[in-house]
């Protein structure tokens, strides 16, 4: 709720060793939806491919919600979060309160709270979270994905079936709208195939987030406040100092709250989520890294009473 949605962290150019970084990404042209026909949704969901790719249109400062469905497209699992760790570690950001190596003069974590540690952590959680995630998936709630619920609603309209779709949704502003452009009542999707085969509760993307940004939270100091916040232009090929009244109040827990829920927020634009599915599993994602980061506690050598950050719920624990 403080500065603009978009996280510094997808903004701010950064470094992976010697290689400088802009924050650029491939985007996809604007207008081009897909599945928006009966024939071509029942294609998709026969797997009836080759599907066509994507058009690219340029690469540009992420500014809309479109853009944000192209880049968790092809993002690699952690990609976000190992890019946010680089940043912090790499601008002077001070680590949690909790650090033990905080209190020691002539010495510094590496493998234990250091930047190999975090770096190792971002990648443990992300594989533990998805296998929590899977679990929910198939053998608790096995949730329609939308685009086949969008089918669902288009034959009960349109008279081809009956389905117990709630009045609510039939006689929706989002419905009639989706009608008026494309003369349906399918859900329009940003990819070609639509999206994966898998249920669509929890979600991948944001069970990660959830996990990676709790992780990044627990390690460096959340209420550290991030000095000349920056947004990106209308086109989005340049970048322009934030000036809002609450310039001075953006702080990195927030923006890496605000980066969770844009990439797991980003994958409902794309049409293949519910904003549940994108919620709920942020929650799962932390509880998991909680435990994790609970169970490790007890094996450190080194003298730590546990780092204490502040949840997605806005509540302080120390774990």
């Amino acid at each position: 709720l403080i500065g603009p949605y978009l996280s510094q962290f997808f903004l701010l150019p950064m470094s992976l060793g010697t290689l400088s970084i802009v924050q650029k990404f491939n985007t996809y042209a604007p207008n081009t939806d897909y599945m928006t026909d009966f024939a071509s949704w029942l294609a998709v969901q026969n797997g009836q491919g080759p599907f066509p790719a994507n058009i690219v249109s340029g690469t540009s400062y992420i500014k809309n919600g479109r853009d944000l469905g192209a880049w968790v497209h092809s993002d690699i699992p952690f990609q976000a979060y190992l890019f946010a760790a680089q940043w912090l570690l790499t601008h002077g950001v001070p680590l949690n309160p909790g650090n033990p190596y905080l209190a020691i003069k002539n010495q510094a974590g590496v493998q234990t709270f250091g930047s190999q540690h975090i770096l190792d952590l971002l990648g443990e959680i992300t594989n533990r979270a998805l296998k929590a995630m899977w679990y929910q998936k198939w053998f608790v709630h096995r949730t329609l994905r939308p685009a086949k619920y969008g089918a669902l609603v288009h034959n009960t309209i349109t008279g081809v079936a009956k389905y117990p779709i709630d009045l609510e949704v039939l006689n929706s502003r989002a419905v009639a709208h989706i009608f008026a452009k494309y003369g349906t009542y399918l859900l329009p999707a940003a990819y070609p195939e639509s999206g994966p085969q898998h249920p669509s509760y929890g979600e991948g993307h944001g069970v990660i987030a959830g996990a990676c940004v709790t992780a990044l939270k627990a390690f460096f100091n959340d209420t550290f406040v991030l000095s000349s916040p920056i947004i990106a232009s209308d086109h989005g090929q340049t970048l322009l100092p934030y000036t809002g009244a609450d310039a001075g109040q953006i702080t990195v827990g927030g923006e890496l709250n605000k980066l969770a829920s844009n990439v797991a927020l980003g994958r409902d634009m794309a049409g293949v989520h519910w904003r549940s599915d994108a919620k709920e599993a942020l929650l799962l994602g932390e509880a998991v890294t909680i435990s994790i980061l609970r169970d490790q506690r007890p094996t450190y050598n080194e003298p730590f009473d546990g780092f204490t950050f502040t949840k997605f719920d806005g509540k302080t624990i120390t774990v």
